[in-house]
């Protein structure tokens, strides 16, 4: 039997990547599901080019070797015999996103962040993920096999999205696509479809991540999002950082529902024939999230990758994607899981 061929769309969320990383590791041990095209955004665009590298130098297992390399780097602790007596010590997901919200550290680090630009530091603050991102093998990022990969970033002059893919996928790309202007400056590079000088942040502001370029006819009609950003939070923030934390979770997630409404629309005319047959794409969505456990977390373990938290996102992504597959892999290719009218009722 011909494996099922769908496409992928990361979110960007931080250190919170680390779900979508435990979401991979499990559909890459599954031989009946052919990853065709990925769209990835911020650390949803670090997965993708981990997993396109990897699997590239060595199948399904060099893209699941490559990842956890990835991740190791970013700072997750994945030998079992620690994290396994360390988490029994340590207090539930929710207190450890407390206990790192609060503490002083964190407390003058998100205080700096809103008082001053980092253009104040001069070219002394760089990206944690520079180094990282640099020893990623880019002839295998770029190469044309293995799945098609598309990288999202947000031009910063002309607000438009940027979709880098094919060998236009750079460090710089990935770095531009994992920019927070509250952070780091904006990254600038001559981009090879202009020829000009462009500067570039974070590609959630305008597609986490986008949709469209998956929908090429070469492509398969399935979309599978794997959502590490709460589409709802049941309780109202009252702190600045909760506030603060769940505009950006409204704000990346905009682009998103954007997309999905349009798709919703489309299969609503394709239905009620009023549309030729063919004449656009009949999307499948599908979508792999834990709000129960992002509801738990916040900026904080966004921003800090404890070795604890991120062992835990990849435990649950590995559980949430299981339990997807046990519950919608025979829906593959045939329709979709996500009720988009329910969704936008």
């Amino acid at each position: 039997m011909a494996p099922k061929k769908i496409n992928l769309a990361l979110q960007g969320g931080g250190a919170h990547g680390a779900f979508t990383w435990g979401v991979l590791d499990v559909i890459l041990q599954d031989e009946d599901i052919e990853i065709a095209g990925i769209s990835g955004t911020s650390a949803g665009a670090l997965n993708a080019a981990a997993l396109k590298a990897g699997m590239v130098a060595g199948g399904r297992q060099g893209a699941r070797d490559n990842l956890r390399w990835f991740w190791e780097q970013v700072g997750a602790v994945t030998d079992d015999r620690w994290t396994g007596w360390i988490s029994g010590l340590t207090p539930n997901a929710a207190a450890m996103a407390k206990v790192l919200e609060m503490s002083p550290a964190y407390q003058a680090f998100d205080l700096t962040t809103k008082l001053m630009s980092p253009y104040l530091y001069g070219p002394a603050l760089q990206n944690p993920l520079e180094k990282i991102v640099r020893d990623f093998h880019f002839d295998e990022v770029c190469n044309p096999e293995g799945p098609e990969i598309n990288i999202c970033a947000t031009n910063v002059r002309t607000g438009k999205i940027r979709v880098f893919t094919g060998e236009d996928v750079s460090p710089e790309a990935l770095m531009a696509s994992a920019c927070l202007p509250s952070l780091f400056q904006a990254v600038e590079f001559v981009d090879p479809a202009t020829g000009k000088m462009e500067a570039y942040w974070d590609g959630g502001y305008t597609g986490n991540p986008a949709l469209f370029p998956l929908f090429e006819p070469h492509l398969p009609d399935d979309v599978l999002v794997i959502n590490i950003n709460p589409l709802c939070r049941h309780e109202l923030p009252m702190n600045s950082q909760a506030i603060q934390n769940r505009i950006n979770e409204i704000s990346f997630n905009t682009s998103l529902l954007r997309e999905l409404r349009a798709i919703a629309f489309v299969k609503r005319l394709l239905v009620d024939h009023k549309l030729p047959e063919g004449s656009m794409k009949n999307v499948l969505v599908h979508m792999i999230s834990d709000d129960e456990l992002m509801n738990e977390l916040n900026v904080a373990t966004k921003t800090i990758p404890t070795p604890v938290i991120l062992a835990r996102l990849f435990e649950a992504g590995q559980a949430a994607a299981t339990v997807f597959l046990k519950n919608h892999k025979a829906d593959l290719n045939k329709r979709s899981t996500v009720d988009l009218e329910e969704m936008f009722s």
